[in-house]
């Protein structure tokens, strides 16, 4: 873990910045500020293309995660940073076509792992707009 200081936030383990719960783009853009890297430019495209899909989008940051959704309370996907990529993960992703390319543990969320200059955005603006059209998680 990184130290805190006045700097800004705290990294995790494998760079995850440490961002207090929160509803709204505020919280959202601090996380963003605070990935390290190349993960940064990654976070600002995945913000990017999800606010142009989904006009009025809803966020939040819960568990040191961004967080998305049409209603609130209700979520579409979120994305987390890991050491060597950033994890998107599509709740309801066993019902987009095609199906995101790795499987979880827990039923139907599916997850995208973005890696430096791998994300294909036509694709990922494809799922999103599918997601968001579904019954969002509740969490």
């Amino acid at each position: 873990m990184t130290p805190p200081d006045s700097a800004g936030p705290v990294l995790l383990s494998g760079g995850n910045p440490q961002i207090p719960m929160g509803y709204g783009d505020e919280p959202v853009q601090a996380y963003i500020a605070a990935m390290p890297d190349w993960k940064r430019g990654v976070g600002e495209r995945i913000d990017v293309i999800v606010g142009r899909v989904v006009p009025g989008v809803q966020k939040a940051v819960k568990w040191n995660s961004p967080f998305y959704g049409v209603e609130r309370g209700r979520w579409f996907l979120s994305f987390h940073c890991f050491a060597r990529y950033v994890k998107v993960s599509f709740f309801r992703g066993q019902s987009l076509d095609p199906v995101p390319p790795v499987a979880s543990k827990s039923g139907d969320t599916r997850y995208y792992h973005i890696h430096e200059d791998d994300l294909d955005e036509a694709q990922f603006a494809d799922w999103v707009k599918q997601a968001s059209a579904l019954s969002g998680e509740k969490l």
